[in-house]
């Protein structure tokens, strides 16, 4: 195969992510929740993986035709942000007046923050809460909170996305990347399993949501109050 090919094949490999955020959305529509989560599951993987290949395989020389990066932002608003918004307002997790406070708020301020040119760090972390709602609400759906602490988390999180906080990227941010690394894995493990069982309230799966989603929001903020340790290697190359 060509190097052209490969590339366009990781172009439609990242396009499939739109066909199960569609399926994500007919299960939502028909309020099959456990069956909205696990599309959402398998996209989440899809989008895991295809940046990756798309890196490996050098997309943008081989296949400049098509802005990969505007493709998976798109899905990235579908799957994690539009999708999720609507699940939790259409199934009265937050009721009232609450409900449309956090679907508004949410698409509003997610549709700001992916325009948001500065929303990448140096070190491809990211500036400011990444949007990430798929992940909140599923969490949302697992414990079923006081909506009142839904709404105050809801609230929390979107100011977050536009102050100076780093969020790490599981895959691209090289600090502790040997833990973030695993516990992204571990996250989409636990979602898996808690829709598989249907957010059984029994379920492990719930707390093992709970503890890798509290890693991953808030490993980046904890980088920014730990300095860096020098690297031995990089101060031997530089002398």
């Amino acid at each position: 195969m060509t190097p052209q090919f490969k590339a366009l094949v990781v172009h439609i490999f990242t396009a499939t992510g739109a066909v199960f955020a569609m399926l994500a959305m007919l299960a939502a529509v028909d309020e099959k929740w456990s069956l909205m989560y696990l599309w959402l599951v398998v996209s989440f993987i899809v989008d895991g993986i295809d940046g990756p290949l798309a890196r490996h395989f050098h997309v943008k020389k081989y296949a400049p035709e098509f802005d990969g990066e505007l493709l998976d932002l798109i899905i990235d608003y579908l799957t994690y942000v539009f999708i999720p918004a609507f699940a939790l307002f259409k199934s009265g997790l937050m009721d009232g007046w609450t409900g449309w406070f956090a679907i508004i708020v949410i698409t509003f301020a997610s549709a700001l923050y992916f325009a948001d040119t500065r929303m990448k760090t140096k070190d491809n972390s990211f500036s400011g809460f990444p949007g990430c709602w798929n992940m909140v609400v599923i969490v949302i759906f697992a414990l079923e909170p006081n909506f009142y602490f839904s709404l105050g988390l809801v609230t929390v999180l979107s100011i977050a996305m536009f102050l100076p906080l780093k969020f790490v990227h599981p895959v691209r941010t090289q600090r502790w990347r040997g833990l973030t690394l695993p516990m992204a894995f571990a996250w989409t493990f636990f979602a898996g399993w808690a829709a598989w069982v249907d957010f059984h309230p029994d379920s492990w799966a719930h707390w093992g949501l709970v503890l890798t989603s509290i890693y991953l929001i808030s490993a980046g903020i904890a980088q920014q109050i730990i300095p860096e340790r020098d690297n031995p290697q990089r101060e031997e190359s530089a002398s």
